[in-house]
């Protein structure tokens, strides 16, 4: 007999505490703000040199060597852009990849097409 004392007073407690919660109004619950999710960009993504390079402050030979990169590497490429035109390994165009860190690299230096796979224009 105890244990259906037990039963059915857990069971009232338990309907006061969910009426209660049910009582409670809206308001007194904090909403949390939300803020617009940062656009995303389709222009930025990983490009893979297929061969060893430059990369260069500018988009065209005529600017400084930043750094060289080695076959297969990777980097953060933004956009792509026309610059100056390159005549080296059996490939001839004028399309450079802006990348991350604002330096430039030929586009005949990557794995895909000439944009590296990048797909926005500067």
């Amino acid at each position: 007999m105890r244990t259906s004392i037990t039963k059915a007073l857990i069971t009232a407690a338990a309907g006061l505490v969910l009426a209660g919660a049910a009582a409670t109004p809206a308001a007194a619950v904090p909403q949390q703000t939300r803020t617009a999710a940062p656009a995303v960009t389709t222009a930025t993504g990983n490009i893979t040199t297929w061969i060893q390079g430059n990369v260069r402050k500018g988009a065209s030979t005529s600017y400084d060597i930043a750094y060289t990169v080695t076959a297969n590497q990777q980097l953060m490429g933004v956009c792509w852009l026309t610059g100056g035109t390159v005549d080296a390994n059996g490939i001839s165009h004028n399309t450079w990849v802006k990348l991350s860190d604002g330096n430039y690299i030929w586009g005949g230096l990557l794995k895909g097409d000439t944009k590296g796979g990048i797909t926005t224009k500067c």
